[in-house]
């Protein structure tokens, strides 16, 4: 516990005793800036709830004075407690910001973990917890509030007033049974401002101020729907559902179906059976385009039901919040933050996609969310339930380690066959003899055939832009970003080149800026090439392209999967946004134009990525009367990955994968800590990784089982001007690698613009 400093360090112990008394102290976490706990005596002002909303209690925020300055800083109160101190010693509690607590009791516990788990400030945490929209009071304004005293009310008859609208005011005032505005008070009697201002000067009424809602929040509407029949399969999940729920006991369960197997339908019939006991649910996916669709299912079942994701504004945000504080709200649906809605009852969490990368935060605090609803899962004694077609080998190892239950559902909805897979090896001429595009000639015919009948068609390839690369073949030069040393990409809409990495982007060259020649080639496949060569290939029908450079716009996620749900889109390509969570009957082909864009990085789960991608998005296909197949473009038809996911076998993809990982120590065999050293000088930055590898090297001197890889090159070496240089942790179990860390990082000065970024259960090793 940090203390602040006394002016009478060598003061006797018989003065210290007597300087001591018993006071209300708080202990406040700053929000940014230093580490530690704090402590500040509770001035008597702030420690009664009866003078007023403002008063402190643990999971307010408070501005304290910090340091020698006594500056006005921010900071989060994580305790209360009556000791006995010297309260000369301490400063003051400047001010309580918040009308109502931001964070429980339990919040604060598992923001507390999170610090500890994750390495990372406690301040950190709990500003990632608090929505930014919650902590700037968004979409509130301060009024001036006024009412009667009683000591006034109880002579209001005996007193002689200077004119008639005050009279007038002040009894209005006094009979409306609630506190008016100046404004709403004047317009209410029909007097100006004037008379009140001198009722105020005389004490006749008192004014406090208040934050209060600028409006209300405008819920999509969707049309009601009842609970469909289970078969029973769905039946024995959500049996099993129902018994964790009436257990009273923390439970992970593990939801693992195939495509279109319906989860969704025994995640909605199990929160109803929540909402029936009177408590909430939090539902959290992975993606924000998943969310509409989401949504409007959820809100055919219930009553309430409550969205956070980031693409909202902070007003938004705000009072979706407050909704879910007030206990108006049965269900949370939202991307990975949601897992710390204050929900005040909350009876079940359920990850769908909970394979997805996007659970886990790229930014400090480093976390996962799908471990985080665990622990939340534990603390409240409640189910956690983790649906996927294609589980994370993390979780699907708890399963056979029965840590976690797993259900199953192993055939579609109404027994509907899953679709057929085929593999197109591009390294044969005969399927690209006569295609000098991304369509090889099999998925041509394919498509052909599809739309022919009707159907509608899917494809993907994870990659945007036009080209992915520019270069000069007469002297090898090539376009790269200035600041990341990475190919830039051109996208032709904006005739432009630009860094998917840090968005810096220069014009396209018309010569090679070396040795100037005219022949620069634009080489590599994005997905707006791709959608020229569908616009060519298949001019008479409709095509619409979903990436993160064409949905920028609010809505238009939804209003593409709308027009395509109804039809009006005859082929739909796009990246991994589209390979998930869409359900439509009448999509007979899926085509990957390349399933090898992510195959050969250098990261462990390429292979468990790849697998994800092409199982997910092959069940796109086949939901309907019609049938569906697929169509898998690949250069490496014999990986492991590629041949599993043909198969629809996740069992032999996760049993061959594990049996890779064990013998490496990969997770889930073992845990990882990620260090990246960055900085503007690579020398620099190569010196400071090579002196904390050292000092990590002599911290687990001795201990057995302990990996220290590096410092190497990260595998983008240069990113937004910063050269990268990473060390890996790897041992059987995660503590002393944190305490190794903690050990080796504590105290320990980086030279000034480097960065040390430590990642607890990496997931993005790049």
């Amino acid at each position: 516990m940090s203390k602040q400093q006394s002016l009478f360090d060598d003061a006797p112990a018989e003065w210290e005793l007597d300087a001591q008394s018993q006071r209300l102290v708080a202990t406040v976490v700053l929000g940014e800036g230093a580490t530690g706990e704090y402590d500040y005596l509770v001035p008597e002002a702030l420690s009664d709830r009866e003078r007023g909303e403002y008063f402190l209690e643990v999971g307010r925020r408070v501005r304290v004075p910090f340091g020698r300055s006594n500056r006005k800083v921010v900071g989060y109160c994580v305790a209360l407690e009556t000791k006995l101190v010297d309260a000369a010693r301490l400063k003051s509690v400047a001010e309580v910001i918040d009308a109502h607590a931001l964070l429980s009791p339990a919040m604060l516990r598992l923001t507390r973990w999170m610090a500890d788990y994750y390495l990372c400030k406690w301040g950190e945490v709990l500003e990632a917890v608090v929505p930014a929209g919650v902590r700037l009071l968004a979409g509130t304004r301060k009024v001036t509030l006024l009412a009667v005293p009683e000591d006034v009310r109880e002579t209001m008859g005996q007193l002689k007033l200077g004119s008639p609208q005050q009279r007038k005011a002040l009894d209005y005032l006094a009979g409306c049974g609630r506190t008016l505005t100046t404004a709403q008070l004047a317009d209410a009697v029909g007097c100006t401002a004037g008379p009140i201002k001198q009722l105020l000067k005389k004490g006749l009424i008192e004014s406090h101020e208040k934050r209060v809602r600028s409006g209300e929040f405008d819920e999509i509407t969707a049309e009601r729907e009842s609970p469909l029949v289970l078969n029973e399969d769905q039946q024995r999940a959500f049996d099993a559902i129902n018994a964790a729920l009436e257990s009273g006991e923390a439970r992970g369960m593990v939801l693992f179906g195939v495509t279109g197997s319906g989860k969704t339908e025994v995640y909605l019939q199990a929160i109803e059976r929540v909402v029936g006991y009177g408590r909430q649910a939090i539902v959290l996916v992975p993606e924000i385009s998943l969310t509409p669709q989401t949504v409007r299912r959820f809100r055919a079942r219930f009553d309430g039901v409550a969205v956070l994701h980031s693409h909202q504004s902070h007003v938004e945000r705000h009072r979706e919040w407050q909704r879910i504080a007030r206990g108006e709200v049965q269900v949370v649906v939202g991307a990975r933050s949601a897992v710390f809605a204050p929900t005040p009852n909350l009876g079940l969490i359920v990850v769908d996609e909970e394979h997805e990368s996007s659970f886990k935060q790229d930014s400090s605090p480093r976390y996962h969310a799908r471990d985080v609803a665990w622990q939340r899962a534990q603390a409240e004694e409640i189910p956690l339930v983790l649906g996927s077609a294609t589980p994370s080998l993390e979780s699907w190892y708890k399963t056979e380690q029965s840590e976690f239950a797993r259900l199953d559902l192993p055939s579609r909805v109404s027994n509907r066959p899953l679709p057929d897979v085929v593999t197109v090896d591009l390294r044969d001429s005969a399927h690209t003899k006569f295609s000098r595009g991304a369509i090889s000639r099999p998925l041509h015919q394919a498509m052909v055939a599809a739309l022919r009948d009707q159907g509608q068609v899917i494809l993907l390839l994870n990659r945007r832009g036009f080209s992915t690369h520019v270069q000069c073949p007469a002297c090898g030069y090539v376009a790269e970003c200035p600041a990341c040393e990475m190919s830039l990409t051109f996208h032709r809409q904006e005739s432009i080149l630009r860094c998917h990495y840090c968005d810096y982007h220069e014009p396209p060259p018309v010569n090679c800026p070396d040795c100037k020649s005219p022949a620069i080639r634009y080489g590599g496949m994005g997905t707006q090439k791709l959608e020229a060569e569908v616009l060519a290939r298949f001019p008479e029908h409709t095509c619409e392209r979903m990436d993160t450079d064409s949905m920028r716009k609010a809505g238009s996620h939804q209003q593409v999967l709308d027009r395509f749900s109804k039809g009006e889109i005859d082929i739909l390509l796009g990246t991994q946004m589209i390979a998930k969570g869409l359900d439509f009957p009448n999509v007979t082909l899926v085509g990957v134009i390349n399933a090898d864009t992510a195959l050969h990085l250098p990261d462990f789960r390429a292979g468990e990525r790849t697998f994800q991608l092409v199982a997910q998005v092959a069940g796109r296909t086949g939901r309907g009367e019609k049938g569906g197949r697929v169509l898998v473009q690949t250069l490496s038809p014999e990986h492991m990955a590629i041949r599993a996911a043909v198969r629809h076998d996740f069992e032999m993809f996760a049993e061959e994968d594990l049996t890779t990982r064990r013998q490496l120590g990969y997770p889930p065999f073992g845990s990882m800590i990620r260090i990246l050293v960055r900085g503007p000088a690579e020398e620099t930055a190569r010196a400071v990784a090579e002196g904390l590898a050292e000092r990590l090297k002599r911290e687990v001197t001795g201990e057995e089982g302990i990996r220290i890889m590096g410092p190497a090159a990260a595998a983008i070496p240069k990113l937004r001007d910063h050269y990268r240089f990473q060390i890996q942790l790897q041992a059987p179990t995660l503590d002393p690698l944190r305490s190794a860390v903690q050990r080796a990082t504590t105290r320990w000065k980086v030279p000034d613009g480097v960065f040390l970024a430590v990642d607890v259960d990496p997931w993005d090793m790049m």
